[in-house]
């Protein structure tokens, strides 16, 4: 059964973002199991204005009373599906990424329980606890390059898993995920493309 190696993300030293006018910060669950490990995404409400019906990970903007960023990201978790706070238990970063909505994304990756979530209707239309085993497999996973306005050439990621699309800064920072703690590689499409550590690098990003 697939499972993630958590002490490649203890001690991975993320690329932090300071220069655009907005914060976010996600939690990135691993799913615990017995035999393996699962990752849970969500589905965006259909009615929000932007990226409406994407896949993403639990979070969302920093508010003036966060203390810090991974506050910004459980306070957020709990609203849209009922994460709380004393069940994340962080493991460590993954690289902040631009998005074309001007926010630096910070990325928490956490261990969370195998349980039944329930989303906030106004805000998650559905959560998926996705077996890693599917994001692993080469078969669910398609590349291509697109023209971005500030970066140029650069390599988007798709995942088809459990009848659902991830792409966007979400599979962006699953491809770190997955690179850091699974034997899981990217192939290389074309030397003139670019997925630059702390980058956003997706036209039309969910986050």
């Amino acid at each position: 059964m697939a499972r993630v190696s958590f002490d490649p993300i203890v001690s991975f030293e993320p690329t932090a973002i300071g220069d655009q006018p907005n914060d976010a910060a996600v939690i990135v669950p691993i799913v615990e199991r017995r035999d393996e490990h699962a990752i849970l995404v969500t589905k965006r409400a259909d009615h929000l204005g932007e990226h409406p019906g994407q896949m993403s990970f639990p979070g969302g903007g920093a508010e003036p009373d966060d203390q810090s960023l991974l506050e910004t990201a459980t306070r957020e978790a709990e609203e849209e599906i009922g994460l709380t706070p004393a069940e994340t238990s962080v493991v460590g970063r993954l690289d902040d990424i631009r998005t074309v909505t001007e926010y630096a994304v910070t990325p928490f990756v956490a261990r969370v329980p195998d349980r039944r979530y329930v989303p906030n209707d106004d805000e998650v239309a559905e959560i998926a606890i996705v077996p890693l085993a599917q994001f692993l497999d080469p078969g669910n996973v398609e590349f291509e390059t697109r023209y971005h306005p500030a970066y140029g050439e650069i390599v988007v990621h798709y995942f088809h898993v459990d009848g659902y699309t991830v792409w966007g800064a979400t599979a962006r920072m699953l491809v770190q995920l997955l690179e850091l703690a699974t034997p899981f590689r990217a192939p290389e499409l074309d030397d003139s493309a670019t997925v630059a550590s702390g980058t956003q690098t997706d036209v039309d990003s969910p986050e």
